[in-house]
């Protein structure tokens, strides 16, 4: 089965015929492209060169790791796969119109297990693909993260882009953060500096088909044990409140970024409602999986995921509806729906 739904690709291809002009001919290098996010960037240029003349030539550098959406790129011939890790030098010929940096380690678990690492992909890997873009004259964007807030006051929430963070320079999650912040900031000098295009993408709780096994997240975790049979657990008090955006939204998102992104500008791109609790989540799951009885506890943070996270975390989408003409549609049962279909035969 593949990484991800037919259905869903033909959506994103859908929704973004007004954008066609803006990606035809126009070649993209994405770093960190093996991940989650980056295999669906490569699927959807490579579906419009198919539609039009004009063809797009799409390089991905990764260190593929971990192994599991290697095998998406060999299918093709327009995309170059290039190991390496973006903190050593990038020297690649050839022109790009767009320099996409998905690179980074996301994931609480592996994040906490490796800060050192984690700040240098955000801090040294983006000035060097900031160098490259300014020697290309390319657009840069920067995928940083709806956790450069911090815990957000209730009076901020939803959380818009101007608001500087409730955060923490120590702890086990700051690693993530800083390096997210420090990312953003060396976007913000370039663009002011070198007048260079810059945006910045905060994603809020993206989920959907090429989520990894091992990632250690909410829905990864829960899809897991409801294979097995298991009981859901719920880290905390469960009471921990999120808006999550499914895969095709996020996309779409993301692509008006790229062709419609003011220049220095940051969008928040996820979901701004509904806004529920982990406990919530667990009801809904319950409610669309029926048949499998699914029950759940609360047990204490295991030692490797970080506890500090969090209360609530839920986005203000205006500006990204001005700028973009973005807004997600798909309901949350729906994509729970897809997530849990997909998982219960690639897990």
């Amino acid at each position: 089965m593949d990484f991800y739904i037919k259905e869903d690709i033909d959506k994103i291809i859908n929704e973004l015929k007004p954008h066609y002009k803006s990606i035809a001919g126009k070649n993209f290098l994405i770093a960190g492209g093996g991940g989650f996010l980056g295999p669906y960037i490569s699927i959807i240029v490579e579906r419009i060169n198919k539609i039009l003349s004009k063809k797009s030539k799409i390089v991905v550098l990764d260190s593929f790791i971990n192994q599991s959406n290697i095998n998406e790129f060999k299918k093709s011939k327009n995309v170059k796969l290039i190991r390496c890790n973006i903190i050593n030098k990038i020297n690649i010929p050839g022109r790009f119109d767009f320099i996409i940096n998905a690179a980074g380690i996301a994931s609480p678990y592996y994040y906490s297990k490796y800060p050192l690492e984690t700040l240098d992909v955000a801090i040294i890997g983006t000035r060097n693909l900031l160098n490259l873009a300014r020697k290309n004259s390319s657009k840069l964007i920067f995928f940083s993260s709806s956790e450069i807030y911090g815990d957000p006051n209730k009076d901020n929430i939803p959380t818009k882009e101007d608001y500087r963070g409730n955060v923490s320079t120590s702890g086990t999650r700051a690693c993530y953060d800083e390096s997210k912040r420090l990312g953003e900031t060396l976007c913000y000098i370039y663009n002011k500096e070198y007048n260079l295009h810059t945006n910045c993408i905060r994603p809020f709780n993206i989920y959907g088909p090429g989520m990894k096994k091992n990632d250690f997240r909410v829905l990864p975790n829960f899809a897991q044990q409801i294979k097995k049979g298991g009981k859901l657990k719920v880290y905390g008090s469960g009471k921990q409140t999120r808006t999550y955006c499914y895969i095709v939204d996020a996309i779409i998102g993301f692509f008006k970024v790229f062709v419609k992104g003011k220049p220095g500008e940051i969008y928040n791109i996820g979901n701004s409602k509904p806004e529920i609790s982990v406990k919530e989540l667990v009801k809904i799951i319950c409610k669309i999986l029926k048949e499998k009885k699914i029950s759940y506890s609360l047990i204490k943070y295991p030692s490797s995921y970080p506890p500090d996270e969090p209360r609530r975390r839920c986005p203000s989408l205006r500006k990204a509806k001005i700028d973009l003409d973005y807004s997600p549609v798909t309901p949350l049962e729906k994509g729970l729906k897809n997530f849990f279909k997909w998982t219960n035969l690639r897990y």
